[in-house]
């Protein structure tokens, strides 16, 4: 069976959130499956130039959008084991960022159909088209439209896969029109009309051939008004073809016992645990006290990821015998906000405004609870990378957080972590405080920590479901 991954990025070529991670990860574990992956993501000028040196020119061609004629460059590049093929035009990639930009539909719009120009040129016809998220929307439909009648394209199947449905590319109509050079046909309810505009996530919900999303629950609340983001009407009317499959995490990427980031290497051991804690109050200026309970935070620093309920709870949480470690960057007004908090707080708070891989895997290593009281949250990857560091996860009830933290109940034993449902404030305070009362309680916490060890948060079962969902397509 060959799948081709349509992305906007993916680790190890170049990152901005989650969607990377999952690209990165999953072809590695559907190859062992014996998939055929090969994944395609315009070629930025942020790829490290240790891989684009690597990389062989494909093919050369041109792509027509709306009146526009474009070059188009496809490279070849082979990445720990799986192949990558890079979209090269440099007035549309090489740039400052990802992401941004004014022109956001031309150059995705252009990424869409260079993806389908390759198939010929290269001849490379895969059995699906796996496609994520709203920069990739359009493919389903060009497909299915443009292309339906080209030799090759008809039998091509098609994945679309919904990372975060609040982005959706959402355009005028007019723009579209002018690049996909199409009518008002194409902006009928059935197809791309978004609200007197167009929609790329539309398209992908309504021409892919299977939907599917990154969490079982996620799949449901997409379909109510409050998750929907104004399309759960289209996604109940494919409610029969959307698979809701949890992500996975890379667990020889996300190794504490062979992470070059920690200070001290370590599996299940507290005590080896507690010397990256120490290491970390040493590096960041706090208190060091190993007995102190840590909670750390790696995070976009916006009212989605709950900053919000945090900010209110901040005066009382700071009253609490605890350190807490934040690592993002985000919204002005919540940095501003945990700034005022710090110059209060030097000895119970760390703040690093920014993004920094390795301090990140340290504030996972050192931290005895890891906080995500998100607001929504279709997968999250960060509660699964501070289990596998046997950090204990406080999360809100949404999502794939809701999936995948189960709260701790001291009678049975059972639970990996504590989880609370309405996001307010005290419902906030309230799971805080009891995280912290059985952190002192040395049979429970070590308890907990057992649990959250036992599962393998790897890519192998999410593997198996996409497997199946690729065999019911071919089939």
């Amino acid at each position: 069976m060959r799948v081709l991954f349509a992305a906007s990025e993916a680790m190890p070529l170049v990152k901005t959130g989650g969607l990377a991670d999952v690209v990165g990860a999953l072809p590695k574990a559907l190859a062992k499956r014996g998939v055929d992956v090969t994944v395609v993501l315009p070629k930025y000028g942020e790829i490290p130039s240790a891989i684009t040196d690597r990389a062989v020119t494909a093919a050369v061609m041109e792509v027509q959008l709306g009146w526009r004629r474009q070059y188009c460059g496809v490279q070849e590049v082979t990445v720990d084991g799986v192949r990558f093929l890079l979209i090269d035009n440099e007035f549309y990639f090489k740039r400052g960022y990802l992401y941004g930009y004014g022109d956001e539909a031309e150059r995705f719009a252009f990424f869409s159909f260079a993806v389908l120009e390759m198939l010929d040129k290269l001849d490379l016809m895969p059995d699906i088209i796996h496609c994520h998220d709203w920069q990739t929307g359009l493919i389903p439909f060009l497909l299915r439209t443009r292309y339906a009648n080209r030799p090759g394209y008809r039998e091509i199947r098609t994945v679309f896969t919904i990372h975060n449905l609040q982005y959706q590319g959402v355009y005028s109509r007019e723009l579209l029109q002018d690049l996909l050079a199409t009518g008002d046909d194409s902006f009928t309810e059935d197809s791309l009309e978004f609200y007197g505009a167009g929609s790329c996530m539309k398209a992908g919900l309504r021409f892919a051939d299977k939907l599917s999303t990154v969490s079982n629950t996620y799949a449901h609340e997409i379909q109510t008004e409050a998750y929907g983001e104004k399309l759960d009407g289209v996604i109940r009317q494919r409610a029969n073809d959307l698979w809701g499959i949890i992500n996975g995490i890379d667990t020889e990427v996300y190794d504490p016992m062979n992470d070059p980031h920690l200070v001290v290497p370590y599996r299940n051991s507290q005590a080896k645990k507690r010397q990256n804690k120490t290491a970390l109050q040493q590096e960041l200026g706090l208190p060091i006290d190993e007995k102190v309970p840590m909670i750390g935070i790696v995070s976009r620093l916006t009212a989605q990821k709950g900053f919000d309920l945090i900010g209110e709870a901040l005066p009382a949480l700071m009253k609490e015998s605890l350190q807490l470690v934040i690592l993002g960057s985000g919204d002005p007004g919540i940095e501003a906000m945990l700034r005022e908090t710090l110059l209060r707080n030097r000895d119970k708070m760390a703040l690093w405004f920014g993004f920094n891989e390795g301090l990140a895997r340290r504030v996972y290593a050192a931290s005895d609870m890891y906080l995500m009281p998100s607001r929504f949250e279709p997968c999250g990857l960060s509660q699964l990378i501070a289990l596998r560091y046997r950090s204990v996860p406080i999360v809100r009830e949404t999502g794939g957080l809701r999936d995948t933290v189960e709260s701790y109940n001291e009678y049975t034993g059972e639970g990996n972590g504590f989880t609370f449902g309405p996001a307010t404030v005290h419902d906030l305070l309230f799971t805080l405080k009891r995280a912290l009362s059985f952190y002192g309680r040395e049979e429970h916490w070590d308890k907990i920590v057992a649990n959250g060890a036992k599962k393998d948060y790897g890519w192998e079962s999410s593997a198996r479901l996409y497997y199946k969902l690729y065999r019911e397509l071919v089939s």
